[in-house]
């Protein structure tokens, strides 16, 4: 089967083509500045050749076009005609307390999806936006639906409701939802594979540390917690959000500073986090080098809040499991920060883990056991890949239904 994975954001379009029976990438690339000036496609076809077209790109729709128009072009295409497309799955960010897992869309799917707008304006439009555009483009293609929240779930209710009116959560639905669960069960899954262990008795702390990053606990193969909340911006401070925050910060700044509440939004959520505090960049390896080289004070401090900050969400979340066995590191920080890695894990060795320093932890974006053989406690880098679990799902999905004679 080949199966087209689409994410759509608010201005761009990332995509990759499958070909599942080997899980090959055919084609990749991106839409970007979708309704702005200096609208492009940027595609990497499978030998690695780049292409890049500029043209007016208006909405979703336009940008599909040109995606689909690339992929079945005599000079840059891998298909014969969009018939070669035998379904489409989609990242959509926020599937509320309606799905639990990665699901077909149907009208009824469709409907409930625009339910959860109101939980992620910024992304699920877009996402939505993408649904609809290849249900015009390609009337009888089969979609998927792959939801960052819903390998979260799992949590239990002690673990994702605030500390608000219970009346509040019944109206809004406000409660603790994370995000990046593609990503946390494809780590965890790889994990078990390499280990040769079942995840079933395993204790797993997974890190997805990059611009956006969050830290899941992960027991007998179930999300039991997770940093984010009911936004993005709860958690680990990242690039550009502030993570943890005191809420009396934010009501005596937007006082102070007569802030709305959009303007008060984008203060944590764009200006924040590791930008705010150095002022030098959100990209950490421009941070660290400025740490580094420069030895700029500001850049320092944010470095040491950032490993800090995850060493102490994974210290409750050992807690929360009472014990751990392995620790995952992914996303790009975590794939390519052995410096952050080694940070951060100076303060887990009272748990007995033992980083291999000169030699295993100083490998960046490959599988690796980052640890002493006789380690009480494992750890692991293992790059991510999102799209293919969309893909994998996509195929079980329409495969499943197929064989029912649903489709």
């Amino acid at each position: 089967m080949r199966i087209l994975v689409l994410n759509c954001g608010s201005s761009s379009i990332k995509y990759q083509l499958f070909e599942m029976s080997d899980k090959s990438v055919l084609a990749k690339g991106v839409v970007d500045k979708i309704g702005l000036k200096g609208s492009l496609l940027k595609h990497i076809k499978a030998n690695g050749d780049k292409v890049r077209l500029e043209g007016e790109i208006l909405d979703h729709q336009s940008g599909i076009e040109y995606v689909l128009g690339v992929l079945t072009s005599d000079n840059h295409g891998c298909l014969n005609s969009l018939e070669d497309i035998d379904a489409v799955g989609h990242r959509v960010v926020h599937g509320g307390e309606y799905f639990t897992a990665s699901t077909f869309i149907s009208n009824e799917v469709h409907e409930a999806l625009g339910k959860c707008v109101d939980l992620a304006p910024l992304h699920n439009p877009a996402n939505l936006k993408g649904v609809d555009a290849m249900e015009l483009l390609i009337p009888n293609v089969s979609q998927v639906a792959v939801f960052d929240t819903a390998f979260h779930q799992t949590m239990p209710e002690h673990a994702y409701m605030y500390g608000i009116p219970y009346a509040l959560y019944k109206k809004y639905g406000i409660r603790r939802y994370g995000f990046h669960g593609t990503s946390h069960r494809f780590v965890s899954k790889r994990a078990e594979r390499m280990l040769g262990k079942p995840l079933q008795e395993l204790k797993v702390i997974s890190c997805h540390l990059g611009n956006g990053a969050s830290v899941a606990a992960i027991k007998e193969g179930v999300s039991v917690d997770t940093s984010m909340g009911f936004t993005p911006i709860e958690g680990l401070m990242m690039g550009t959000r502030s993570g943890d925050l005191d809420l009396g910060v934010l009501t005596f700044l937007m006082q102070k500073e007569e802030l709305s509440h959009q303007t008060a939004n984008l203060l944590i959520n764009k200006h924040s986090g590791m930008l705010g505090v150095t002022g030098v960049s959100s990209d950490m390896r421009e941070i660290e080098s400025e740490a580094w080289k420069n030895k700029n004070e500001r850049a320092i401090l944010g470095l040491n809040m950032y490993h800090y900050r995850v060493a102490k969400y994974i210290g409750s979340y050992v807690a929360a499991m009472n014990g751990v066995d392995v620790i995952i590191f992914t996303g790009g920080i975590g794939e390519n920060g052995s410096e952050s890695r080694e940070e951060i894990c100076s303060y887990l060795e009272f748990l007995g883990m033992d980083i291999d320093k000169e030699n295993a932890n100083k490998t960046r974006g490959k599988e690796i056991i980052i640890t002493k053989p006789g380690s009480k406690v494992i750890g692991m880098v293992i790059p991510t890949n999102e799209e293919l679990v969309i893909a994998e799902d996509t195929v079980s999905i329409v495969n499943d239904r197929k064989e029912k004679g649903l489709i």
